[in-house]
């Protein structure tokens, strides 16, 4: 409607702060939310004379706090982090402006990225199906932002499950791409090449524009027609020994293996050989790539107890070689020969609920990887093998929180994975946003 000029973009942002203003209190989705500066951006684009061509002409879209927004300080949930403003936007908050959305705030996150939950230094974020839930982490404000309807788009990221975790926590979609699809550029080293910028959303069809713009590429080129007959590998295999998935994750899982064969696919217990050294792997990277971040801070001394420990635990395996290229050789060899076999692999995206939304900064370093492995195991292995994964909701659990599954796939199969979760949409529509009442209400 932005792009026809039948609407203003100033109006679509100005309704949309208008609703953050109202409700966010409540949920603590957003760290700044950039109001003028918002508005002002959304002038620009009413007055672009190219308005008609813009894929997200008007479009109000939200920024994780560790990605540089230009004029903006980058302050990753952290009060250790300098509070002097970016100079220029990270690459793909330049590509959403080029391509006409607005940002309209910047959303909060766990200290350095590190947690699966999310409280910064100032505010505990609150999943917008249940205040007394969190939303997950790390992109945890991302995915309150979208699942409260505060923006349809929002960009987060995902170094150890950190986009498809909150996707999975708060009823939306989220896709980690693969390797290199879109630009990076997170913190030192983006924990080893494990670290993928994406978006966001409540739909198939946002995701995919929203994953075309940040990929650089046509809009539209990330869409494919129905695919034909798949071979879908479906597996509740937890890849940390010991752990299981509650009835909710397992009912969820069966419930879209039943949606996907009456589309027509093949559906297959099997799931991947997970080898001894995958959890040392990723654990490794996750410890040693927050521990590089925190090199780069000019005072650790600020930084929360538990990220403290994290990162010295992180300094003591990159000084011991545990972060080890070879690793990656024989976890590369088992994804090749999976996907030789199935086109897609489905798990659960979540263990269970969502912890508490809570002061976790204030609990011990212990209890939150505890907290954060019982729930979300399922996703480290393919950052570590750098192919495309995504979340997509499914149902509604016995708690009344959603239920969700994880779609793998082969290197460069984003699309494939859209075209699947798209016939997810169609037999297992969700729930787009939880009652206004839910979002309004304190915990």
């Amino acid at each position: 409607m932005v792009r026809s000029g039948e609407v203003l973009a100033r109006d679509v942002v100005a309704e949309h702060l208008d609703h953050i203003a109202a409700r966010d209190g409540a949920v603590g989705a957003f760290r700044t939310v950039l109001g003028e500066r918002a508005l002002a951006e959304a002038d620009a684009v009413d007055a672009r004379p190219d308005r008609y061509a813009l894929p997200l002409a008007g479009v109000p879209v939200a920024v994780k706090d560790n990605v540089a927004v230009s004029g903006e300080p980058t302050l990753e949930g952290s009060r250790a982090t300098p509070t002097v403003p970016a100079q220029r936007d990270h690459e793909v908050v330049r590509r959403l402006r080029a391509a006409g959305a607005v940002i309209v705030g910047i959303t909060r996150l766990p200290e350095l990225s590190a947690f699966g939950t999310t409280d910064d230094a100032d505010t505990v974020t609150r999943n917008p199906w249940d205040p007394g839930r969190t939303p997950g982490g790390s992109s945890g404000g991302a995915g309150a932002a979208v699942a409260a309807g505060f923006v349809p788009v929002a960009q987060g990221n995902d170094s150890m499950g950190s986009i498809r975790i909150p996707a999975a926590c708060c009823g939306v979609l989220g896709l980690k791409p693969g390797r290199g699809v879109v630009p990076s550029g997170l913190g030192a080293n983006s924990w080893f090449g494990m670290g993928e910028n994406g978006p966001l959303t409540t739909t198939v069809a946002d995701l995919i524009l929203a994953l075309d713009v940040m990929a650089g590429r046509r809009e539209g080129e990330s869409r494919m027609a129905a695919p034909g007959r798949l071979r879908v590998a479906v597996s509740h295999r937890s890849p940390m020994p010991g752990l299981f998935p509650d009835r909710d994750a397992r009912e969820g899982l069966r419930r879209a293996a039943r949606a996907l064969v009456r589309q027509g696919h093949d559906a297959f217990a099997a799931g991947p050989p997970y080898p001894p050294m995958i959890l040392r792997a990723v654990l490794s990277r996750w410890f040693g790539g927050v521990a590089m971040d925190a090199e780069q801070l000019d005072d650790q001394s600020l930084l929360q107890p538990r990220t403290r420990r994290h990162v010295a635990i992180g300094r003591a395996m990159i000084d011991r070689g545990l972060v080890r290229e070879a690793d990656r050789v024989g976890w590369d060899a088992a994804v090749e020969e999976l996907f030789s076999r199935y086109d897609v692999l489905m798990t659960p995206a979540l263990a269970g609920s969502p912890p508490a939304a809570d002061r976790w900064a204030d609990r011990s370093w212990a209890a939150n990887i505890a907290a954060n492995a019982r729930y979300a195991p399922y996703q480290a292995p393919w950052n570590f093998a750098g192919v495309p994964a995504m979340s997509v909701p499914v149902g509604v659990r016995s708690d009344g929180l959603p239920v969700a599954v994880q779609l793998v796939g082969a290197p460069g199969s984003e699309a494939l994975l859209c075209a699947v979760a798209a016939q997810l949409e169609q037999e297992l529509p969700w729930q787009r946003h939880p009652a206004p009442e839910l979002v309004s209400r304190t915990a």
